[in-house]
């Protein structure tokens, strides 16, 4: 049923999906207590509280657009993505090592690997659902041409490492809680988050360059704005060094348009069987 409600509404114009998440958004920040605090806390704390209102109804948009980015025709979806830096990533990509794409939960980030999935092969690091019934949107929804999706465990990590070394790209989500003996704790936003490792793994046993990518999302459905950067600090030699510099990047990242973040998201969490820093207030899930 879920599939076919996605289906129908993939019909109806994004400016139109858009209006319904903003309304969305608000019915869910004002109807869930625990919802609320945690999207209030969040975007207070990494100093971005003044674009609380603004961060609600993109919140709603986020999940709205799911069934027009999932269900749509790639012919309605495709032109709504522009960059100004593919010239850029295809600098990068003919170097011949492949790319890491790190893509906070920030925008449209399913638009995102779509447009590239539209010029080159691409696999993404993705959590399988623990419920059956959305086990046809999240994977068999986000199928498409070049676009290989790689679960998050050990054999989804040997998909990616092969991609690479036939010198394609592979995209992470690098503020995805990982589970336990995945991550190290490092600081987001001034407080301990666990940090997946993956990212400086990959890039070590690689030597695929980082590139930074997120799709902004563009006002009264226009659209969406794709941005690549590559990613210029030093990640350091221990994981926790590695992880607080990727960390680092994201906070950068998130600050061009923080409205669109996915506060809302329990980043602080403490996946089972994980110690908690002694300064932790991290919540359990």
């Amino acid at each position: 049923m879920l599939v076919n409600l996605f289906r129908l509404l993939s019909h109806l114009p994004l400016r139109m999906l858009h209006a319904l998440g903003t309304a969305l958004g608000w019915l869910v920040y004002l109807a869930d207590p625990g919802y609320r605090r945690r999207l209030k806390d969040n975007i207070t704390r990494a100093g971005h509280g003044a674009r609380l209102h603004a961060a609600i109804t993109e919140a709603g948009k986020n999940i709205m657009e799911l069934p027009f980015i999932w269900c749509a025709r790639p012919e309605r979806v495709l032109p709504l993505a522009h960059s100004d830096d593919w010239p850029m990533v295809q600098g990068v990509l003919d170097q011949g090592h492949g790319i890491i794409f790190l893509t906070p939960h920030l925008g449209c980030f399913e638009i995102l690997a779509q447009s590239f999935a539209a010029r080159h092969p691409l696999t993404v690091l993705y959590r399988p659902p623990r419920k059956a019934a959305l086990k046809p949107l999240v994977e068999d929804a986000r199928a498409r041409t070049n676009l290989a999706l790689a679960p998050a465990n050990l054999a989804g990590v040997r998909i990616l490492l092969k991609a690479l070394k036939r010198g394609e790209p592979i995209g992470l989500l690098p503020d995805q809680v990982p589970q336990n003996g995945e991550g190290v704790w490092a600081d987001f936003f001034g407080k301990p988050a666990y940090t997946m490792t993956l990212p400086a793994k990959l890039r070590q046993m690689s030597d695929a360059p980082i590139v930074l990518a997120y799709a902004r999302r563009l006002p009264r459905g226009a659209g969406y704005e794709l941005y690549f950067a590559p990613f210029e600090g030093d990640l350091g030699d221990t994981p926790e060094q590695q992880a607080r510099a990727v960390n680092a990047a994201m906070e950068k990242l998130i600050a061009r348009c923080p409205e669109q973040y996915f506060w809302s998201y329990n980043r602080y969490k403490i996946p089972a069987g994980v110690t908690a820093p002694a300064t932790s207030q991290a919540e359990r899930p």
